[in-house]
């Protein structure tokens, strides 16, 4: 079901809604540093007060009608404006009996990706790497890394295949979802393929250049990537409940996942996200993290304003076409309103990511010209909707609170 159209009077009254928010100024109740960024002021994530009126109202309605519609188990999210709280609030069971709560933790998936991104430019800002520089100055091994670019692993147009296409990659993992998977052995599967295309000339989500640019990034610091995301990304962010972890641990308290993937519903939480992105990067997160994660990504809080340019557009719009060796539904269209950045998406006015992985759904979403930060995580019932549930709630969140600025489909 979607959101009524909004009318010019109602966006007027969301608008006026967000001034009000932003003037008001609550002060925030998330984990990580405090309002003003003092060090040491680490607040757990907690459920804000029921909210009677207004656009926290208007947003626990959406989440409410949304778990009922797509069939949800849980529903988490934060909304906040210029990093002030509008609502935090946790719906349905984590597992039978255990209400789910704004603390669990959660997998955060391809958010990581765009740590990787945002710590890239922080190295170009520091002199250290041009995204030009050929990948195979560090990756000699690498087939073409002499053509293949920083650049290029960042904004996935290497033309390496998508490994997680694969078919015999797919039966390996739903025959044992809890198998540790290697960088090696995963590049190796996109690899041994014929490429999409030559690199830079198209576009093509893989996670293969991901889990190359992890390995690019502590070949070119020195430096173990989770180290790494640690003193670029999450350590300046404040993301105190965000961490890498190299087994499928989650720290607690934990946010139980639940799919049907297998054929039959069964606990997913513990299965093994090894394959997922580069080691180091495999993450996890709360809603208070998520929503920080949001404005401080989509805000290029990190980086200098060319770099944040770079971010937003490294050179993607205008790439994206259906060739005879490239589907349309593989090299998908680029354009200046819905495109790849680095190591995440521009939908229209806003910043995004949203990972999905057996059974958990996310997303991170900022809308940089109202400094407006949604972030959501759901889980599945047995009869769940498919897809993106997270992402689809914060499209509704952004329909009522942003009426003039709504979250476009990618692709």
């Amino acid at each position: 079901m979607r959101p009524p159209r909004p009318t010019p009077g109602s966006r007027r009254a969301a608008a006026a809604a967000l001034a009000a928010l932003l003037a008001l100024g609550a002060p925030a109740t998330a984990s990580g540093s405090g309002p003003a960024g003092e060090p040491g002021r680490h607040r757990p994530c907690v459920a804000s007060r029921l909210p009677d009126r207004g656009p926290a109202r208007d947003v626990l309605r959406i989440a409410e009608q949304a778990k009922a519609d797509l069939g949800l188990k849980s529903v988490i999210l934060r909304v906040t404006v210029d990093g002030r709280e509008v609502v935090t609030t946790a719906l349905g069971e984590s597992m039978t009996g255990v209400p789910a709560t704004p603390a669990m933790h959660f997998r955060n998936g391809n958010i990581a990706i765009a740590y990787m991104g945002t710590a890239l430019l922080r190295l170009v800002d520091q002199g250290r790497v041009r995204l030009d520089d050929p990948v195979g100055r560090w990756l000699p091994d690498l087939e073409d890394g002499d053509r293949i670019t920083l650049r290029m692993l960042a904004a996935s147009t290497t033309g390496l295949v998508d490994y997680v296409r694969l078919p015999a990659f797919q039966r390996a993992v739903v025959a044992d979802p809890f198998r540790q998977w290697t960088a090696e052995e995963v590049v190796r599967l996109s690899t041994s393929q014929d490429r999409w295309y030559e690199p830079g000339t198209n576009w093509s989500y893989s996670h293969a250049n991901f889990v190359l640019l992890g390995a690019a990034l502590e070949k070119i610091t020195g430096t173990r990537l989770d180290v790494l995301l640690q003193r670029q990304v999450l350590g300046p962010l404040g993301l105190r409940e965000t961490s890498n972890s190299f087994t499928p641990e989650i720290p607690e308290p934990v946010l139980h996942a639940f799919t049907s993937d297998r054929g039959t519903y069964e606990e997913s939480t513990f299965w093994n996200p090894s394959w997922t992105t580069a080691p180091g990067a495999v993450e996890t997160t709360d809603i208070c993290d998520l929503a920080s994660s949001a404005a401080g990504i989509g805000s290029g809080r990190l980086l200098s304003p060319a770099s944040y340019r770079e971010l937003l557009n490294p050179g993607t719009v205008g790439l994206g076409h259906a060739t005879h060796t490239c589907p349309a539904t593989v090299c998908i269209t680029q354009t200046k309103a819905t495109h790849y950045g680095l190591g995440l998406l521009v939908l229209g006015d806003w910043v995004s990511q949203h990972p999905l992985f057996f059974g958990y759904s996310a997303s991170q979403a900022y809308l940089p010209s109202e400094r407006l930060s949604i972030a959501v995580s759901t889980t599945n019932d047995p009869d769940a909707a498919a897809g993106h549930t997270a992402h689809l709630i914060a499209q509704r969140i952004a329909a009522a609170l942003a009426p003039a600025h709504p979250i476009p489909d990618f692709g």
